[in-house]
């Protein structure tokens, strides 16, 4: 049985001065019914707690029997850099004569980074790639830029090909992994090398922008 058990005590004796000592109460606590909540309540969140599955972000690779290099026109060709502060640049064409514009960032004075206005972003990508079909995406990273914002880009071409095959989808009256090849919009983008140029076109764009300093 739960609960406290009070027992007797020895009789007092008398302490110096002639007073008794007062008389101590033994008590046990049964913590029984606090080990049956405990489980309950481990059982019960085991049980409805919804676990999150990871979640691995799809990367398309070209077949490995195309050795061959595909030409691009320049008019197609829109090119994103990071820089070592984690901010955005993008042109489309040749830098010199298009140069390349600031994707609004957020400031953070702590890292004396940037981070890239992700609403914003999407809505180049997307109104870019709305214009002109046959836009290709140069994705140039700093080596010296954070890892995050590598996956920041990446994660929004990702949400941007989900967005755009969803709203399709519902357009036709299908489900997303009904499309055809030719009805799905597949982002086409690649990754290249970071060189000694694109500082040059960075800090320019950079000195266009804000009038002669950073």
């Amino acid at each position: 049985m739960a609960g406290a058990v009070v027992g007797p005590s020895e009789k007092p004796k008398k302490g110096k001065g002639g007073r008794r000592k007062k008389r101590r109460i033994h008590i046990r606590i049964d913590m029984t019914p606090m080990v049956d909540i405990v489980m309950l309540l481990l059982i019960f969140y085991m049980v409805t707690t919804v676990f999150s599955m990871p979640q691995a972000m799809e990367i398309n690779l070209p077949p490995k029997d195309q050795t061959e290099p595909v030409e691009v026109k320049e008019s197609n060709l829109l090119t994103i850099r990071i820089d070592d502060k984690d901010r955005f640049f993008w042109n489309v064409g040749n830098p010199a004569e298009n140069l390349p514009a600031l994707v609004p960032s957020i400031s953070l004075p702590a890292d004396t980074v940037f981070r890239v206005d992700s609403d914003t972003l999407r809505a180049i990508l997307k109104n870019l790639n709305f214009e002109n079909p046959k836009l290709n995406t140069l994705i140039l990273i700093s080596r010296k830029a954070h890892y995050e914002a590598m996956v920041d880009i990446l994660d929004e071409i990702d949400v941007l090909e989900r967005s755009w095959n969803a709203a399709k989808a519902e357009q036709l009256g299908k489900k997303v992994d009904e499309l055809t090849k030719e009805e799905k919009f597949s982002y086409r983008y690649a990754m290249g090398e970071w060189e000694d140029k694109d500082d040059r076109i960075v800090a320019a764009a950079l000195q266009a922008a804000t009038g002669g300093g950073e």
